[in-house]
C-alpha cells in the first residue's frame, strides 16, 4: 500500500509539472492582424505648401489607417533646400519639384537621391495686372520668369505655342533657352527672379507678364484655369510631372512605396480632381 501511495504521489508532481511550462510560455505581446507593428513608423516628408502639403495632408490618415505610417509634412518654400536636406538625412523624401528640376539638381550637386515615382502635374501660367489676352502684349514687353535653369525651356515652349517667339527647329524644347529663340517679334525683354517671388513680382505689376510656376500661383490666391493669359496644355504625359524623391536605395523601403501607392489611389484623385479642378493633374 505504501509502495501504491508512493507511485501514486510522484505521478500527480509529475503531471503538475509538465504542465507546468505550458502556463509560463504564454505571451501577451501586442500584435496588430496585418502584421505590422503597434507603433506607428515616422515618415518625414518637405513639401511646399500647395498643392503638395495639402495633398499630403489628405493621404495622411490613410497612411495611418491602411499602412501604420505616421506621416510628419514639413512645409519649405526654397527650392534650393529641399534636395540637400534630403540627400543629409533631414527628411525622408520630399514632394515639390518636377523632373526635370530634379535631374538638373542631381547633376549639378551629386546628391545621391533619386526618383521614387511621378504624382501630378501643374499647368504652369503667365499672369499679368494689365494684359488679358496674348494679342494685348506690348513690344518690348518684360516677361518675368524664374532663375531656375531647368524652367526654361518650359517657359520659352509656352511662349513658342503661343505665337510669340519661335525657337529653332533642332532644340529640345526641355533643355532650351532664351539662346534658341530664333524670332522675337516683340522683342520680348526677359527677366529673371527666384521662383518664390515670383508671385510677389506679379502682386507688385512688376512685368507685363510673369510666368509663374503652378504651386506659387495657387499659393497666391491664383486659379490657373480662370487667372492665366496664357496656360501650358497639360495632362498625364507632360515632362514636368512632379514627383516623390526620396535617398538612394530607400525607393525599396515599404514607406516610401506606399506613400506613393496612396499618392496615386483613386482617393487622392477624387480629392486632387475637386479641391483643384484641373489645376493640378494627377499622372498615371
Amino acid at each position: 500500500m505504501k509502495k501504491l501511495f508512493t507511485l501514486l504521489l510522484a505521478c500527480l508532481l509529475f503531471v503538475g509539472c509538465s504542465s507546468a511550462p505550458a502556463t509560463s510560455t504564454e505571451t501577451s505581446a501586442p500584435s496588430t492582424t496585418d502584421g505590422t507593428s503597434a507603433e506607428p513608423t515616422k515618415l518625414v516628408v518637405s513639401a511646399t505648401l500647395d498643392p503638395h502639403a495639402k495633398i499630403l495632408e489628405f493621404a495622411k490618415p490613410i497612411l495611418l489607417e491602411d499602412y501604420n505610417i505616421d506621416l510628419e509634412i514639413e512645409v519649405l518654400d526654397d527650392y534650393y533646400i529641399f534636395n540637400k536636406a534630403l540627400d543629409a538625412g533631414e527628411v525622408d523624401a520630399n514632394y515639390f519639384q518636377h523632373l526635370p528640376f530634379f535631374n538638373d539638381e542631381v547633376e549639378a550637386n551629386g546628391y545621391d537621391i533619386v526618383n521614387a515615382g511621378g504624382i501630378h502635374i501643374e499647368p504652369f501660367g503667365f499672369y499679368s495686372q494689365t494684359v488679358t489676352s496674348v494679342d494685348e502684349v506690348p513690344d518690348g514687353a518684360t516677361v518675368i520668369i524664374s532663375n531656375s535653369v531647368s524652367d526654361h525651356g518650359r517657359i520659352l515652349t509656352i511662349l513658342a505655342q503661343a505665337g510669340l517667339i519661335t525657337l529653332a527647329d533642332d532644340v529640345d524644347a526641355i533643355s532650351a533657352t532664351v539662346e534658341d529663340i530664333v524670332d522675337n517679334p516683340k522683342n520680348l525683354q526677359f527677366k529673371e527672379i527666384k521662383p518664390e517671388l515670383l508671385s510677389l513680382a506679379y502682386e507688385n505689376n512688376e512685368g507685363d507678364l510673369v510666368a509663374i510656376n503652378g504651386n506659387y500661383a495657387m499659393q497666391a490666391g491664383l486659379n490657373p484655369l480662370e487667372d492665366a493669359v496664357i496656360l501650358e496644355s497639360a495632362d498625364e504625359t507632360n515632362p514636368y510631372v512632379n514627383i516623390i524623391a526620396c535617398r538612394s536605395g530607400d525607393e525599396t523601403r515599404p514607406e516610401i512605396q506606399a506613400l506613393v501607392e496612396v499618392l496615386k489611389s483613386d482617393e487622392v484623385k477624387q480629392f486632387v480632381e475637386e479641391t483643384y479642378g484641373g489645376s493640378v493633374i494627377l499622372a498615371e
